[in-house]
């Protein structure tokens, strides 16, 4: 066997230092012919070509059918990460949740981050692409059902005391240890002022009231399901408002007060400072798959109601 300078069969010829065989696989035949220096060139040039162009496309499709039924359960999913500029964008979108779902993607499966400028024809693009994939609609509609129905942030501001604020940060999967470590699946929302029952807590969404009453853990807390099939789950309040179980709920009705309750047995309060804990979650069946609220609050950053505090 002859030394190589790459050794290939394209459309049954093998390729050498110099010269080529052809092999007929039909007749078992062999024919050598010399080949001129240039061909070789040329034709080693054309290899380059096809194989820059069909290997990336390959890759790519590999990765559009990566998504599959199990894409939402993924930690990197849950932790829902976007950008700021990605979020301003998003204040603009007439599909949140799509556009959300394609950014993600792209990232994670993809491995490519979209970038400003964004646009929605460039969204409307690669959804195209990610249709081909046969669990794209679930994802898509998973995405729906924590972004399409939010409206405003859950945490009243003060009309007449700019001072009683409330602050927030990524505290997605923070180690907690009540009742066993675990990680935090939620963002608390911190009260300037340490009172109970001073910051009214609205609905984010519009929805129905499918938990109401007690938990170890969470205290006082409601849960809300939204149009879409999302769970927005408000804990450690101090009161309730009137909005009893399976009651329905307009996006900015009061559903109850900010608190302290919790961790502990029915009633315990003061074993932490007054905040909310926001839980979102996508329902799966019987399953309830947590979300990280942190840049769902900052996308509803500007959408606060207002009242006066008594």
């Amino acid at each position: 066997m002859r030394s190589s300078l790459f050794p290939c069969t394209v459309f049954g010829c093998r390729f050498y230092k110099n010269e080529f065989t052809y092999m007929n696989i039909g007749k078992r035949r062999k024919g050598r012919f010399p080949i001129r220096k240039e061909k070789r060139i040329i034709l080693f040039v054309l290899l380059l070509i096809l194989d820059a162009a069909a290997i990336p496309k390959l890759k790519s499709d590999a990765a559009y059918f990566s998504m599959g039924k199990h894409t939402m359960e993924r930690k990197e999913f849950r932790a829902h990460e976007l950008t700021d500029d990605f979020v301003r964008y998003l204040r603009r979108s007439e599909e949140p949740g799509r556009d959300v779902g394609i950014f993600l993607a792209e990232d994670l499966l993809q491995g490519r981050q979209m970038r400003p400028p964004f646009k929605a024809k460039d969204f409307q693009k690669a959804e195209r692409e990610w249709k081909k994939n046969p669990c794209y609609s679930d994802y898509k509609a998973a995405c729906e059902s924590i972004w399409n129905d939010v409206k405003y942030f859950p945490v009243m501001i003060s009309e007449n005391d700019p001072d009683l604020a409330v602050n927030y940060g990524d505290s997605w999967m923070s180690e907690r240890t009540y009742g066993g470590t675990r990680g935090h699946e939620g963002t608390d929302l911190m009260a300037s002022k340490n009172e109970r029952g001073l910051y009214p807590i609205v609905s984010m969404t519009d929805g129905v009231v499918t938990s109401r009453g007690w938990l170890p853990k969470g205290g006082w807390r409601i849960g809300i399901t939204s149009p879409h099939g999302g769970y927005f789950y408000y804990a450690h309040l101090d009161s309730y408002a009137d909005a009893r179980e399976g009651d329905t709920v307009k996006a900015g009705d009061i559903i109850g007060y900010m608190g302290d309750s919790g961790y502990g047995e029915e009633g315990t309060t003061g074993k932490f400072p007054v905040h909310l804990h926001l839980g979102i979650y996508l329902l799966e069946g019987n399953r309830e798959i947590s979300i990280n609220p942190y840049w769902i609050l900052r996308y509803i950053e500007n959408s606060k109601l207002k009242c006066v505090y008594s």
